[in-house]
């Protein structure tokens, strides 16, 4: 499960390093090949276990130009951590990082001196008289944000080297989820969601521009579990919802704050009366924060994403339900039930007719908005899926011009350590005319909605579907990527990344990047996905397995 904002990477200035034994270090795909550039990993010297193991995801996070200067507003904590400059904070000193990255994006930080000023709103009374900070670092450049362990990594996306920039340790519990908010136009950016149910909200420049290793400037909410002390389970910014955040928790409950507001705001919220129900019920009082309590389930809450206009939010969870809503109306739209087992992950695609699912069944279910209903199913995993992605960069070789997505690459990595691309074109896929009584069903090639049931009412959570009744996609690529289990994936314009359960990251360029990265230009690198015209294209001749 990976969350992402715009990115790209450098050009390497030497080949990649020995790679884990058995694993071929590229993958073919109809447009060429994907070669792996090069990888992330920690030291394990910066690992403790203490609160237990948890699943590594990964957030990419692009620092645009430096803000004006002001003065960090974040409330103090008494939270603490280890308060001693270990390896990586040492590594982030030195200037070896930035000088093999492109001078458009400005070395991610090169140039890098220390001053010992004090810090203001630091995590630990005792750090911020102490810590040291780098003033002259805007943090511009693009970055990898990764938890392992009690700790927090922060990479540098445009290096080579393999170790973190920047390490931030818990003393009181696991991180287990995080995002960022590229379009944050100041102040904290970064979320943080903990094992105890604890979150914190941070400025991501504010961190690297201190060497210590413990949050400074943060915010502190649902602080020791007042509001609920179930596990975070999956974070995220309300796009375009000026600061306002939603954290799911494992009970299934999801609340919404806003970082404008006090974090420690008295919330109080009625009592769930059907623990059955989806209900929504708002804080009392106007200070509050959380702002609101949505009660989606019973059971875990696994994974939450928008679309990316933010007008709808879907949840995936224990009870294997996919549910969508329409996030400013608060109500329930439409929504279904794996063919079994738990969902662990979903993703919309880039105009929101789509959502991909993820989960215990092996399959990759894609979703259609306008059908209400499953209108795929992709066979191709062994084991659980654990993360899906639409790739909002690619193209086809063939583009007809109309300005319509009628083809859609996507990807998904499971716990079979394998990553699969797949295409999907609706106009091509077998879908189901008719069920006859006591047989099989007929199929016919063409627009599903024409041949299909009639539209569910809004608010209907559909039952698990027959496995005759849907088709199957099989997938264009299947590549074992990594030696242990996958838990995520983020397409970017150059690249796909990897991650494994334990933190390992792997960055494959796509087809002919290397050759043409010099061509590249900053315009390119502050071009977000959401501002990438839909894509208009189709590839003649798809195979897909019925």
């Amino acid at each position: 499960m990976i969350n992402t904002a715009n990115g790209m990477i450098s050009t390497p200035s030497s080949s990649v390093n020995a790679q884990s034994s058995g694993l071929k270090t590229y993958f073919k795909t109809p447009e060429g090949r994907y070669k792996l550039h090069y990888e992330k990993t920690h030291p394990s010297s910066l690992l403790h276990y203490a609160h237990g193991k948890t699943v590594t995801q990964v957030t990419l996070a692009h620092l645009k130009d430096k803000p004006a200067p002001s003065t960090p507003t974040g409330s103090s904590s008494s939270f603490s951590a280890s308060t001693g400059v270990k390896s990586a904070a040492a590594r982030w000193l030195g200037s070896g990082n930035g000088s093999r990255a492109l001078s458009f994006v400005g070395g991610n930080g090169g140039s890098k001196s220390i001053s010992s000023t004090s810090r203001i709103g630091s995590l630990g009374a005792s750090s911020s008289s102490n810590s040291l900070t780098n003033t002259n670092f805007d943090g511009k450049g693009t970055y990898l944000i990764s938890n392992v362990g009690d700790a927090i990594f922060i990479s540098d996306l445009n290096s080579q080297d393999k170790d973190p920039i920047k390490s931030i340790h818990f003393s009181n519990s696991n991180p287990v989820c995080h995002a960022f908010d590229q379009d944050a136009k100041e102040g904290h950016d970064l979320l943080i969601g903990m094992n105890s149910g604890d979150v914190y909200s941070v400025s991501l420049r504010q961190q690297l521009q201190d060497v210590g290793k413990k949050l400074v400037g943060a915010q502190h909410y649902n602080k020791d579990g007042s509001i609920n002390n179930s596990r975070c389970t999956s974070i995220t910014w309300v796009p375009g919802g000026d600061g306002a955040f939603v954290v799911a928790h494992a009970d299934g409950n999801m609340y919404v704050y806003e970082k404008n507001k006090d974090a420690a705001g008295d919330s109080s919220f009625s009592v769930i009366k059907d623990q059955t129900q989806f209900s929504v019920s708002h804080a009392r009082y106007s200070k509050s924060n959380p702002i609101a309590r949505w009660h989606i389930c019973q059971g875990s809450i696994n994974s939450i994403a928008f679309s990316f206009d933010g007008a709808y939010l879907a949840t995936v969870g224990r009870d294997g339900y996919l549910r969508v809503f329409d996030y400013s109306k608060e109500q329930l739209m439409c929504g279904g039930k794996s063919y079994y087992g738990a969902v662990l992950c979903c993703a919309w695609s880039m105009d929101g007719k789509y959502i991909l699912t993820g989960g215990e069944d092996d399959l990759v279910q894609v979703w259609s908005m306008e059908d209400r209903k499953v209108v795929a199913w992709g066979e191709g995993h062994n084991s659980w899926v654990s993360g899906v992605a639409f790739d909002s960069y690619w193209s086809s070789p063939n583009a007809d011009g109309t300005g319509e997505t009628v083809m859609y690459r996507f990807g998904s990595v499971g716990q079979d350590t394998q990553l699969l691309l797949w295409d999907l074109e609706m106009d091509e896929i077998v879908v189901p005319l008719r069920r006859c009584t006591g047989g099989s069903p007929t199929y016919s090639t063409g627009s599903q909605s024409s041949h299909w049931d009639n539209l569910s009412p809004l608010g209907t959570l559909l039952p698990a579907s027959s496995i005759r009744d849907v088709p199957k996609i099989s997938p264009l690529v299947a590549h074992r990527v990594h030696n242990e289990p996958l838990s995520g994936m983020i397409f970017t314009q150059d690249s796909v990344l990897t991650v494994c359960q334990e933190g390992h990251i792997k960055i494959w360029m796509r087809p002919g990047v290397a050759e043409n990265q010099s061509s590249n230009t900053e315009t390119l690198l502050n071009t977000s996905p959401k501002d990438k015209p839909s894509l208009s294209s189709k590839i003649s001749g798809p195979s897909y397995k019925q």
